[in-house]
């Protein structure tokens, strides 16, 4: 590239990446940009997840740059645009494909045309007010022989004024089961020791475990993307892959989706999918009926209930099976027997509750009115003198008050009214349900819970609290049976899933982290390989600090490999036991340059 087409390029590039960053600084731009038709400039923000938080610990907004996808049925005259306003939205979408990474020579020009624009000696350039820009990481294809997936650059600075620049190269082999080829802790010390003439290194560990996963169940899999997980992070590693000290610092974090057949929990979600069966009727005029709860039918079920009230009522000794109505029993019961201590069966359902809890297994619309014909009836005549709890605002419960006074309204069984008047009940009773082990299992106080049981909103959003609160139950339990949590660690935990949902619609792939000691879960990774572990070598402090860092990983540590270059990564289980866990090994040094 000649003198005057690299300073050309290098004035381009430092337009493009301006422009971004000022749009950024608004709100950070939906769509990627292009430069020079082969490359695809992306903005992420520093709230954001970045793709090298393992190798970068920078809290700012950073550019990522990778290989641009054209769409082949667009017009050729389009790549030939200059004009800043030139957006991705011209790439074609990747249906399976991820990021898809640039080579690593073109990728080493653009870090040498961002160091230019990026140094003040450059007046050349003609930049009239140089402006401090992000950190810029690009994706490389490991096409060199160090097998480079990432380089990338960071301005230092001194107040406003640029000092010279932070040069990042991240490298990755494997994946592999040879524990030969993984280094050795002094050697890195010393390399380390060399390249940046210092002379005192501290290290810092770093290890991740998976302490539960999804497992197979018989010969399937469960698609599910629940995980718990703990990161242990603790200073002075005397050796590579050593087990973290037990005064280490950990954070547990748990991503756990609702729905596993599994979970001792899973009757009470597919009373939950009911109920949010019944809501979306509600809202789209159309109710896909799921799969019945119960074997018999809801009409007969309804019958044989009222009929045991009424024979109640009149005096007579009920028999047979009659003991199910003086003790009153959640169908939600059906819970595993290892969690019944933390999930306890309710026993103070109330008439509409047990109602719901008949109801479950109306498989049709016609069925539903039905069902509130003979409940009405019961009511209008007096065979039925029920009992509710206060405070519920449902139309069957104002039936059964104005019952009390020997007057019952008449209800057109028409429309969305019976969908409406069953919802209501179940979402009473599933309420109480969850107040119930939140408040038993002193979790939580009513006060606390005043969010997620409120009827000052529509049904729609009390439904959707409720999911809210069920996700929160799924994690305790999870908590309680698979790692044996007890109260002092499901409070703190309670009260962090609880904040989030006052502030955050439902997010079952949110992560929740909860800080504890590692010998809480100790048990569980002991024996166990480390799905990811590291080591950081760093030396000096403030800007002058420059780190090394290894790791090994059981996934590939950078996407944009895992997806297109998986050529690139050896299969070799040279030395090592085809049972041995496989890693894949990578690399991330730093340098700096200072401008004079």
């Amino acid at each position: 590239m000649g003198a005057e087409r690299r300073r050309g390029a290098a004035g381009g590039l430092y337009g493009r990446l301006l422009r971004i960053y000022e749009e950024g600084r608004e709100s950070i731009p939906e769509h990627p940009y292009l430069f020079e038709t082969d490359v695809e400039i992306c903005l992420i923000g520093g709230s954001c997840k970045s793709p090298i938080e393992r190798f970068w610990n920078g809290n700012t907004m950073i550019y990522i740059l990778q290989k641009a996808q054209h769409n082949e049925e667009s017009d050729p005259m389009e790549e030939s645009k200059t004009d800043d306003a030139i957006y991705a939205s011209e790439l074609l979408p990747k249906e399976s494909s991820g990021p898809v990474a640039l080579s690593v020579g073109r990728a080493k020009q653009l870090i040498s045309l961002y160091t230019m624009a990026q140094n003040p000696n450059m007046t050349h350039l003609k930049i009239s007010e140089l402006v401090v820009l992000p950190p810029l990481w690009i994706r490389c294809d490991g096409s060199d022989p160090e097998h480079t997936c990432w380089l990338g650059a960071e301005p230092l600075k001194a107040g406003n004024k640029i000092t010279g620049i932070n040069f990042y190269m991240v490298t990755c082999d494997g994946p592999t089961a040879d524990k030969t080829c993984f280094a050795n802790l002094e050697e890195l010390k010393m390399a380390h020791k060399m390249e940046h003439h210092s002379s005192l290194v501290t290290t810092k560990g770093f290890a991740q475990y998976e302490l539960v996963r999804a497992a197979a169940i018989e010969d399937t899999i469960v698609e599910s993307e629940s995980n718990i997980y703990v990161d242990i992070t603790w200073n002075t590693v005397d050796k590579i892959l050593e087990t973290p000290p037990l005064i280490s610092a950990a954070m547990l974090n748990i991503a756990l989706e609702s729905g596993d057949p599994r979970s001792p929990v899973y009757q009470l979600y597919r009373e939950l999918q009911f109920l949010l069966a019944l809501a979306e009727g509600l809202k789209t005029g159309v109710t896909e009926w799921p799969e019945p709860l119960e074997s018999d039918s809801a009409v007969e079920l309804v019958q044989e209930f009222l009929t045991d009230l009424k024979k109640k009522l009149d005096g007579y000794c009920i028999s047979g099976n009659s003991n199910e109505t003086e003790k009153i029993k959640c169908d939600t019961a059906a819970v595993d027997s290892s969690i019944k201590s933390i999930f306890s069966e309710r026993g103070d359902l109330d008439f509409a509750e047990q109602l719901w809890c008949k109801m479950r297994s109306v498989s049709s619309y016609q069925e539903l009115i039905e069902c509130f014909t003979l409940i009405i009836k019961s009511l209008e005549r007096g065979e039925i003198q029920p009992w509710i709890h206060q405070g519920s605002s449902s139309l069957l419960s104002k039936l059964i008050q104005q019952s009390y006074h020997g007057k019952v309204e008449v209800v057109s069984l028409s429309g969305i009214t019976p969908i409406q008047m069953l919802l209501e009940i179940g979402l009473d009773k599933m309420k109480k349900d969850y107040v119930s082990f939140f408040i038993g299992q002193e979790l939580a106080t009513l006060t606390y819970l005043d969010y997620f049981i409120s009827t000052s909103v529509d049904l729609q959003e009390q439904v959707h609290r409720v999911q809210k609160l069920h996700h929160m139950l799924e994690i305790m339990v999870s908590c309680t049976v698979l790692l044996q949590f007890k109260h002092e660690n499901l409070f703190p935990l309670t009260q962090i899933c609880m904040k989030y949902y006052k502030e955050n619609p439902l997010n079952e792939k949110h992560v929740f982290q909860l800080p504890i000691r590692p010998a809480l879960v100790k048990k569980f990774y002991q024996n166990d390989h480390p799905e990811i572990w590291k080591v950081d070598i760093s030396s000096g402090h403030g800007q002058k600090e420059v780190k090394t860092t290894w790791q090994v990983s059981t996934n590939p540590p950078v996407e944009h490999m895992a997806s297109n270059n998986t050529g690139l990564f050896s299969d070799s289980t040279v030395n090592g036991s085809s049972d041995e866990r496989m890693y894949f090994i990578t690399m991330a040094k730093c340098s700096q340059v200072h401008f004079i």
